[in-house]
């Protein structure tokens, strides 16, 4: 055993965390206390699983893990929030802006 062997992660097929009632949790209370909410749907890759991001009237956004893209539209149907996929339309431009936003005012 090489002396960073220990510290390597090894992923194997399926060992991905997918998403939990506290990925739910904090997308249901997010979306409750902002208005404007949109969703948007990123698909699964190697390294990550299908997740979900709600991005408010003003930009402001937070991402989680969800099932799956039937999962974000149940989701979005339950709540009234409109659902869109990531790989088809891509981000809305207030959520680049907010990101900017913040930079500027940490920086």
């Amino acid at each position: 055993m090489g002396l960073f062997d220990s510290l390597r992660r090894k992923r194997r097929a399926g060992t991905l965390r997918g998403a939990s009632g506290d990925d739910t949790r904090h997308l249901e209370e997010w979306a409750a206390a902002r208005r404007g909410v949109e969703a948007y749907v990123e698909p699964r890759t190697t390294v990550t699983e299908t997740t979900i991001v709600l991005v408010a009237h003003d930009g402001e956004w937070t991402r989680r893990r969800i099932g799956s893209l039937d999962a974000a539209q149940n989701f979005g149907r339950k709540r009234g929030i409109p659902v869109y996929e990531v790989a088809k339309i891509g981000y809305p431009k207030r959520m680049r802006e907010y990101t900017q936003r913040q930079k500027r005012a940490q920086g």
